[in-house]
């Protein structure tokens, strides 16, 4: 009798990844805001993705890495910048200059592609519900993408801090 042996299936392992800019407007420094409520929902904007690359790049998730105690991601999305008319960094929902994500085109189910050296004109949004008071901040906004065939990992600074009105 015979007996075979087929090879593991290999996962594809991402690698470190350097494609996108590090110093976008959203690296330098904290947003936030100090009387929001428990129960509310707010929208935060992920750094818009910049190719620094000399190759395109398809975008195939990106979430926020570091999620405290009292907030919880309901869901992430990719919106398109013309659509909502700028980048809203942090909205309140139902807020006057917060866009009707719900009616706009969700661009989070297939890959984003970000030519090289460009600018992506879709950004992610991260909708979050406060359930507790947040102890500490939502931070590094990590970004998973394919370039060349070869699937990479990279962490771009971050962060959202968002305080109960006591």
């Amino acid at each position: 009798m015979l007996a075979g042996c087929s090879p593991a299936q290999e996962a594809v392992q991402a690698e470190p990844g350097s494609a996108l800019a590090t110093d976008g407007a959203q690296s330098s420094g904290t947003v936030g805001n100090e009387h929001t409520r428990v129960g509310e929902i707010w929208y935060f904007a992920l750094p818009v993705p910049y190719n620094t690359s000399s190759k395109p790049i398809e975008i195939t998730k990106a979430a926020v890495e570091h999620i405290p105690s009292g907030i919880k991601v309901l869901e992430y999305g990719a919106y398109d910048l013309n659509e909502t008319e700028g980048l809203p960094v942090l909205a309140k929902e139902g807020g006057p200059y917060t866009p009707e994500f719900a009616k706009l085109k969700n661009y989070a189910a297939k890959p984003v592609k970000v030519p090289a050296g460009k600018e992506s004109t879709v950004f992610y949004l991260a909708k979050m519900k406060i359930t507790a008071p947040p102890k500490e901040t939502a931070r590094k906004c990590r970004f998973e993408y394919e370039q060349g065939g070869r699937a990479y990992i990279q962490t771009l600074d971050c962060e959202l801090d968002l305080k109960v009105a006591e």
